[in-house]
């Protein structure tokens, strides 16, 4: 049944994924670590259904505190899904919106897009660059390596992001099919990329307590004592993180 052979695909390419990108996933975190040990932040940046990426690791239980999820209103699926698709595909939204930001040389961004050929990811990753930002690009090399660039750089995002994880969905990232079906189904992208963003999450903490820094985390505000430390967080960073 196919319920059962999603979770039969989609656990063999979490096992590759933790596997194989092993090295990467370090060297993301170490780059998350060095920004939190300097006092900056962590940027998030995706377009579409990718916008989920920063909101996994933005102001949640367990999170780190100093994380900015770039959540351009422009690329996001709503109110119409088609629009963020336009929107991604045009140069000049990304930089533009960065310049409202309070950015550093020091801060580290990871920017997630899977197919890794849009304008809007590409354009991010060069003018973070520009800034001296360390680039961390989530990003399937299967899938992006079947696809052109719809940059006037030529590029895709693999080629500005000074470190590339390897998300070990298939090209499409649909897994499934069916006789009857013209198109296969049921993407595994989302799962896969999700455990690696709390991966990079989890490891930074501990490179940072490790160094002698203790980083703020949000604590649940379902929790009787949550309120009152997340209102502490949020008065030390509201002025750096745009969402706060």
């Amino acid at each position: 049944m196919k319920h059962k052979e999603y979770y039969d695909i989609v656990t063999k390419q979490l096992e590759q994924q933790v596997t194989e990108e092993e090295s990467t996933i370090e060297a993301a975190a170490q780059a998350c670590a060095d920004s939190v040990r300097k006092d900056r932040l962590i940027h998030v940046f995706g377009c579409g259904h990718s916008q989920m990426f920063a909101m996994e690791v933005f102001y949640r239980a367990g999170g780190l505190v100093p994380v900015n999820a770039l959540l351009i209103p422009h690329l996001a699926l709503f109110p119409k899904a088609k629009l963020s698709t336009i929107q991604e595909r045009v140069e000049g939204i990304s930089r533009e919106y960065l310049n409202l930001c309070d950015v550093s040389a020091d801060d580290t961004i990871i920017i997630v897009s899977i197919s890794g050929r849009n304008a809007g990811v590409i354009d991010m990753a060069l003018a973070t660059k520009e800034i001296g930002m360390k680039v961390v690009a989530l990003v399937s090399k299967n899938f992006s390596s079947g696809v052109s660039s719809r940059h006037s750089s030529g590029k895709k995002l693999a080629d500005v992001a000074d470190i590339v994880i390897d998300i070990k969905c298939v090209e499409g990232d649909a897994c499934l099919s069916l006789n009857e079906m013209p198109d296969k189904f049921t993407g595994t992208s989302t799962i896969l990329g999700m455990t690696v963003m709390d991966m990079i999450m989890a490891r930074t903490i501990e490179l940072s307590v490790e160094s002698g820094k203790i980083p703020p985390v949000y604590v649940s505000s379902n929790l009787d004592k949550g309120d009152a430390i997340n209102a502490e967080h949020i008065k030390n960073y509201c002025n750096k993180i745009d969402c706060l």
